[in-house]
C-alpha cells in the first residue's frame, strides 16, 4: 500500500501538534504493517503552481491546439507530474492546520492541481462522478481553539471542505483526527495532544486490518 502524506504546515516539526500527531499516525501505521510505503509531499518545499492567468490561458490553447509559451508548459507539465503522483497511491494523508477559520494558501493550490476532469472525476449525464473510488483519505488536524463543539462550531469551515472535494473525486472512505484546544487550554496541550494519539493509533490499526481484509 502506498501513503502519499500531504503536509500543508511549515512550522518545524518540534513546534507543531500537528505534525507530531502525523508523525505518530504515520509510524502507527508502518508498526502496523511494515509493507506500507509512505511518500512525502511537503506543500512549502514543492513548486505547486496556481491556477492564474497563465494556466486558464494554456488550457484554453490546449482544447484549441494552440502551442504553449515556455512558461506554460513548465506549469502544466509540473501540473501533470502532481497529479500523476496522486493518482498512484493508495491513501492520502492530510495533514494541516488551522489559519483564520480555513487552510494555508498551498493546500488549496494542490487541490486545484488533484482535481482534473477526465483524470479524478468526469462529468456524465447526471452529474459530476469521481474515478477514485476504493481509495482512503485522513485527515490530521490541528485547531488552537474548539471547533468541534461549542459557540466556534459554527466557524468550522475546514474538514468539511475537504471531506466534500474527496467525496467529488469518488473518496468516501474519508477519516478525521482531530487536536484542538491547544491555544485555549496551554496547561492542557500535553494531554490534549495524547488523548488525539491514542485515537490516531487506533485508526491506524482499523484500517490496515480493513485493508487487509478487502
Amino acid at each position: 500500500m502506498k501513503v502519499l502524506y500531504i503536509n500543508s504546515n511549515p512550522k518545524p516539526m518540534d513546534q507543531s501538534f500537528g505534525l507530531r500527531l502525523g508523525r505518530h499516525f504515520l509510524n502507527e501505521l508502518t508498526n502496523q504493517n511494515e509493507n506500507i510505503e509512505i511518500e512525502t509531499v511537503n506543500l512549502y518545499e514543492e513548486n505547486i503552481p496556481f491556477i492564474d492567468a497563465d494556466v486558464l490561458d494554456a488550457w484554453g490553447k490546449l482544447a484549441a491546439g494552440q502551442e504553449l509559451s515556455p512558461s506554460q508548459v513548465e506549469k502544466t507539465s509540473r501540473m501533470g507530474e502532481i497529479l500523476e503522483q496522486f493518482l498512484s497511491a493508495d491513501m492520502y494523508v492530510f495533514n494541516t492546520p488551522m489559519w483564520n477559520l480555513s487552510y494555508p494558501p498551498m493546500l488549496k493550490a494542490y487541490i486545484d492541481n488533484v482535481v482534473m476532469a477526465g483524470k479524478t472525476f468526469k462529468y456524465t449525464e447526471n452529474g459530476p462522478a469521481g474515478l477514485l473510488g476504493g481509495k482512503t483519505a485522513v485527515h490530521i488536524q490541528s485547531r488552537g481553539g474548539v471547533y468541534s463543539e461549542g459557540p466556534a462550531q459554527a466557524f468550522e469551515f475546514t474538514n468539511g471542505y475537504l471531506q466534500g472535494v474527496m467525496a467529488f473525486i469518488g473518496i468516501t472512505d474519508y477519516h478525521h483526527v482531530f487536536t484542538e484546544g491547544m491555544a485555549a487550554a496551554p496547561d492542557r496541550a500535553e494531554e490534549i495532544l495524547a488523548d488525539a494519539r491514542e485515537r490516531a493509533t487506533e485508526l491506524a490499526k482499523e484500517l490496515v486490518l480493513a485493508k487487509r481484509n478487502a
